[in-house]
């Protein structure tokens, strides 16, 4: 396989997303709170005349909203046709990995088995291979846990 990822790091852990996922990444510059959403919806912001839901993935993750909240990288991909923002603490490299995906090995922290996929690596490094769309699908059902 040599597919292209987006690699990341979220809640402190490398994350890689296949790049078909990913419409674009953006500094996230204002976001409009939402009432009565969970801990992770962060709120709502406008990107190119359409409005963004903004995911709180790191909140999704740790249980509690991300310190980073207001400004910081957001990877923006259109899931079951609606827009959102996943924030995530930096974005470093998009490339291709030759080698393909490799299963999980070991014991997956329980916080990240609804999202992790698998293991891709780069540059020695493993970094988690998880779909943007599980943050949305499982995403309510990882909080409720």
């Amino acid at each position: 396989m040599n597919r292209l990822y987006l690699f990341a790091t979220l809640a402190g852990t490398r994350i890689a997303v296949e790049t078909d996922e990913v419409e674009a990444v953006v500094k996230l510059t204002e976001i409009s709170p939402v009432p009565g959403m969970g801990a992770h919806v962060a709120g709502l912001s406008a990107l190119r005349s359409r409005v963004l839901t903004i995911i709180d993935t790191a909140a999704l993750i740790q249980g509690m909203a991300s310190p980073t909240r207001d400004a910081g990288l957001a990877i923006i991909a259109n899931i079951a046709g609606h827009s959102y923002g996943l924030m995530v603490d930096s974005v470093s490299d998009i490339c291709r990995v030759p080698e393909g995906e490799l299963p999980l090995r070991g014991q997956l922290d329980r916080a990240w088995a609804p999202y992790g996929r698998a293991i891709v690596e780069q540059d020695g490094h493993p970094w988690l291979l998880v779909s943007l769309a599980s943050f949305i699908d499982g995403g309510g059902q990882a909080q409720a846990a």
